[in-house]
């Protein structure tokens, strides 16, 4: 980096441990700097307005706004913060949603800590960055139009059970779910229920994994 100020970074992800491993891998460069971390994707919008910093570095899935509404929301309103993706998640459909989104680079939790610190800094110098498995997939959307994964044999889901699981990727709760949908808390609480006997789950998160999968889910439209 040519500034000799610190490169101004807002790191968001819903958990405590890893913003804080993610912080020290950051600042022990001693160019960047976290000015504020949040646990949501909301608060990373409000952060993202209040500080400007150079560089938003968010995970995907997060409580209330997620991580591809977070960066649409951010891109929207500040182009000029760069948004970097640090997930564990490279299924196709996360990848597609969060760059149409506006990311600026998508790099996956495994890589290393001097990847992520040259990642951050090449977003912020206006490059593009992608972890190898990311661009290969790109490289593979591009070149054929298919996806990456074929449709499992399993029970379809019906077009109540898809509305409430497209909720649920949005990160609505059980009662803003049945709000949304003018159905009761019990009756979002069956449909969860069967969604997961359907899928062979045991929770949202594997659910909307599991739909996003099969194609049946896109959450660049959540």
């Amino acid at each position: 980096m040519i500034n000799s100020a610190p490169l101004r970074v807002l790191l968001a992800d819903d958990h405590a441990v890893v913003r804080k491993g993610i912080r020290e891998f950051l600042e022990e460069d001693g160019e960047v700097a976290v000015v504020a971390e949040a646990a949501g994707g909301a608060e990373a919008v409000r952060l993202a307005g209040e500080l400007r910093p150079a560089v938003a570095v968010l995970d995907v899935q997060m409580p209330g706004v997620n991580g591809i509404e977070a960066t649409r929301q951010i891109k929207a309103a500040y182009p000029e913060i760069r948004v970097l993706i640090l997930t564990a998640y490279d299924e196709d459909p996360y990848v597609f949603a969060l760059l149409r989104a506006g990311a600026d680079g998508y790099v996956l939790k495994n890589a290393e800590p001097d990847d992520l610190v040259r990642a951050v800094k090449t977003v912020a110098d206006g490059g593009k960055v992608l972890a190898p498995d990311i661009a290969a997939k790109v490289v593979a959307q591009m070149t054929t139009g298919k996806p990456a994964a074929a449709a499992e044999q399993v029970e379809p889901l019906s077009k109540r059970e898809l509305d409430v699981l497209r909720q649920a990727a949005r990160g609505l709760t059980n009662k803003e779910i049945a709000a949304a949908l003018g159905i009761s808390d019990r009756t979002v609480q069956g449909h969860l229920a069967s969604i997961y006997g359907k899928l062979a789950v045991a929770g949202r998160t594997e659910a909307v994994t599991k739909a996003l999968k099969l194609g049946w889910l896109v959450l660049d439209d959540a």
